[in-house]
């Protein structure tokens, strides 16, 4: 069973004087497609939506390299190899100072990322704690509630 923690939305990196920079209007699939992209390996961190969004207006993006860590994508796009997506709770203001961010959540689907606990499972009060640090919201009552499968939580 899978408890719902928190949404979250994608963002485009480039370096400074990046051409995407220099648009007043949001960047669109359109544009991005434009550049080689580096961007999550399949099957990490929201590359699906990132996949769908390009398949669903018939473009194809020219992905040069993927990694499993944003720090290593935005390393990548420092270096000047491409434009970067990555999850915008990635994003550091204190180490990316040498990046500019470019808002992507109108371009990509939100992503919902989930706990999994295993069904039956007896927790103990260190994993409770775990979650609720997680997930503020889901406290100790809470969890109990949907593992006793009395009230889904809906995200």
């Amino acid at each position: 069973m899978t408890l719902p923690c928190y949404r979250w939305t994608h963002s485009i990196v480039v370096p400074p004087g990046h051409p995407l920079l220099e648009h007043t209007e949001p960047v669109t699939l359109q544009q991005l497609v434009e550049y080689p992209i580096i961007t999550y390996e399949l099957g990490y961190t929201g590359r699906a939506h990132i996949d769908d969004a390009f398949a669903q207006v018939g473009l194809h993006p020219n992905i040069v390299l993927t990694a499993m860590d944003a720090d290593v994508i935005k390393t990548y796009v420092e270096l000047g190899m491409g434009v970067g997506i990555v999850a915008s709770i990635a994003l550091d203001a204190e180490r990316d100072q040498t990046l500019r961010i470019l808002d992507a959540r109108h371009l990509f689907e939100i992503n919902l990322t989930r706990l999994a606990i295993r069904r039956g499972a007896c927790l103990r009060g260190y994993a409770y704690s775990f979650i609720e640090t997680f997930v503020p919201t889901l406290n100790r009552q809470a969890v109990e509630r949907v593992l006793a499968n009395l009230a889904p939580l809906d995200p």
